[in-house]
């Protein structure tokens, strides 16, 4: 059977085609994929400044005379009452828990089936139902059960994006530079929330649920393009064993789908749980991306209800500088690939990230507000710390635990191992926005608070195999020997000066 992609079945000679354009073919399909799954995810977070009962500025939909609603002022009923925070984290809850549980599944089902084919249904449902979501303005449609149905069958969808585009990398790339790869690689996730911010912020005035089909519409197209370009794997064009394990995966196990002609099974869920490092890693990914995911969901939110340089930003402006954040996003996503491919240490790197987080969080909310640059230049800081160790973890931890020598080359699990980590972080990041919407209502400072304790527990949880790099990493050793040696040697200068 052919499993040639359909552009390569009938216009491209897969033979015209050297392994580095192969590779390049796969990060860009696969970056512009994810960009689109967060884009779509993000402009939930930009709508919620109109949906809020304190919000006062719908926007005016060009065609007002069709429109029902289209000059209301006070916000758009279920969420214009007292408990519209609340309902808002009640959707995020709904989306992000059906997200988590099926990443479980999605990932059982990626290290199974044809990941493009599994990665289109994927995009074509979630754009399907993000602009159901948009459908309802022009509907006129006021059912809580509405949205929450259609978050959630989003959710579904969107689970099925992230360990299929992992294994999809790690299948075509090896781990040495994995880390810097994947930070760059991983940049997808700010640049998608930065473009889902701007183009539901720009839609917003002519009624939000352009906010939602734009970016849905966008991705559709993405998505007939990754059906008709992307190889899943080598083998998907043709590329013998030999040229895949000395070319492509050489740094990996040393084998891949088939072995001696034999097609190997995916490793089970459970077995996949027990390589070491994954239970770790997915519980500190949990409190990681709790931090992570309330940015993305309430950011806006918080920036608007906030006074900054003493007055509050438009809707229009809120969104537009919570982008910022995803800007910090990409430089720390990329800096802790560099830095965990350079140590040799993803664990040391995670915790540093993390440890940093906390102060930037503190330093953010008590300072962030004394003006517009101040608050700008915080927030990056902070996107930097807070998404360094969420992206390491994510991309370049799954791909090297997905690979584990501890599997002995007979299984293949990254689409496996991506999902029970990024899983298991996902229920962390539906518990941050729902709290946050019951927190924000009483105190800003409680919801700070609750992610600066997220953020230690991620730090506690990895601290354990972060040591253990250290004992066992020649350059991190020789680097904390030469902290003690000029300690030591600064304790003995102090010493002879105290003795003159």
């Amino acid at each position: 059977m052919d499993h040639r992609p359909p552009a390569f079945r009938y216009f491209i000679k897969s033979a015209s085609l050297s392994l580095t354009t192969y590779r390049y073919l796969v990060l860009i399909l696969t970056f512009l994929a994810y960009t689109s799954y967060h884009a779509t995810r993000k402009t939930a977070s930009i709508v919620k400044t109109v949906l809020d009962p304190e919000t006062h500025n719908v926007g005016m939909w060009p065609l007002s005379n069709f429109h029902p609603r289209a000059t209301t002022g006070g916000g758009w009923a279920p969420f214009d009452g007292a408990e519209g925070p609340q309902l808002l984290g009640v959707l995020d809850l709904s989306f992000l828990a059906v997200y988590s549980t099926g990443m479980y599944f999605a990932g059982h089902l990626g290290d199974r089936l044809d990941l493009r084919i599994f990665l289109t249904i994927g995009m074509i449902g979630t754009s399907i139902f993000t602009s159901l979501f948009g459908v309802g303005y022009w509907l006129n449609i006021h059912v809580f059960g509405y949205f929450l149905v259609v978050q959630m069958l989003a959710g579904l969808f969107q689970s099925t994006g992230w360990p299929s585009v992992v294994a999809v990398v790690g299948n075509w790339y090896g781990k040495r530079k994995r880390g810097l790869i994947m930070g760059i690689w991983n940049a997808h996730t700010s640049v998608g929330n930065i473009s889902g911010s701007l183009l539901a912020s720009l839609m917003l005035k002519y009624g939000w649920g352009w906010s939602f089909v734009v970016p849905s519409l966008l991705m559709a197209f993405v998505g007939l393009a990754l059906f008709l370009l992307l190889p899943p794997r080598p083998e998907s064009v043709g590329l013998d064993g030999n040229e895949i394990r000395n070319g492509v995966r050489e740094p990996l196990l040393g084998g891949e789908g088939e072995e001696n002609g034999k097609k190997r099974k995916a490793v089970g869920f459970w077995a996949a749980w027990q390589i070491p490092g994954v239970t770790a890693f997915a519980f500190g990914l949990f409190f990681s991306k709790l931090v992570a995911y309330t940015f993305l969901y309430w950011l806006p939110f918080y920036i608007s209800h906030t006074e900054i340089g003493g007055e509050y930003l438009s809707n229009w402006k809120a969104g537009m500088l919570s982008t910022l954040f995803d800007v910090g996003g990409v430089i720390g996503g990329i800096l802790a690939g560099h830095l965990s491919d350079s140590l040799d240490a993803r664990a040391f790197t995670s915790v540093l990230f993390t440890y940093l987080a906390i102060g930037a969080l503190f330093i953010y909310r008590y300072f962030g507000s004394s003006s517009l640059l101040m608050n700008a230049t915080l927030m990056i800081i902070a996107g930097m710390f807070v998404n360094g160790p969420y992206a390491l973890i994510t991309t370049a931890v799954s791909a090297d635990l997905g690979t584990h020598e501890s599997l002995r080359g007979d299984s293949n699990a990254l689409a496996t191992v991506t999902a029970i980590i990024d899983g298991t972080g996902s229920a962390g990041a539906a518990i941050g926005p729902l709290l946050t919407g019951y927190l924000s209502a009483k105190s800003w400072d409680s919801v700070f608070a609750m992610l600066m304790v997220a953020a230690l527990l991620a730090g506690l949880l990895l601290t354990k195999l972060a040591w253990a790099e250290i004992k066992r990493n020649e350059r991190l050793h020789l680097c904390f020997r030469r902290r003690n040696s000029s300690d030591g040697m600064a304790n003995g200068v102090s010493h002879s000066v105290e003795g003159v």
